[in-house]
């Protein structure tokens, strides 16, 4: 019922920048905090950073300062503005979503996740 897809991603010089888009799509849908997720080559996959339907944010330690998260609730998307990359950066980016479907006389909540793109940030 739900389709989290991810764009943006791509190859970038070291402190270059990038923006991935997230957008939710679907019917009868309200979606609520949304985030984006990275997993480097030998590690877990680890929370980048978080909005709430309100706007509040949220950042991993290491991007603070170079990342900027937002969503734009008409679309249902959010955004991950990447700049100053640096090669610890390389990664892929997951989308994640709280959304609430509504159905004729139901109401059913999850999270839900894209298929993930790749950045990477190479000299």
């Amino acid at each position: 019922q739900v389709q989290l897809v991810e764009s943006g991603g791509g190859l970038v010089q070291p402190g270059g920048s990038l923006r991935l888009s997230c957008a939710a799509s679907g019917s009868m849908l309200k979606v609520n905090d949304m985030a984006w997720y990275r997993q480097a080559p030998g590690k877990q996959r680890e929370p980048v950073a978080s909005i709430t339907s309100g706007g509040s944010t949220n950042y991993a330690d290491s991007v603070k300062g170079r990342f900027t998260v937002s969503r734009d609730n008409a679309k249902n998307t959010v955004y991950l503005q990447m700049n100053s990359l640096k090669p610890e950066d390389t990664a892929v980016y997951s989308c994640n979503a709280d959304v609430g479907v509504f159905g004729d006389s139901s109401y059913t909540q999850r999270v839900y996740w894209g298929q993930g793109t790749q950045v990477t940030v190479s000299s």
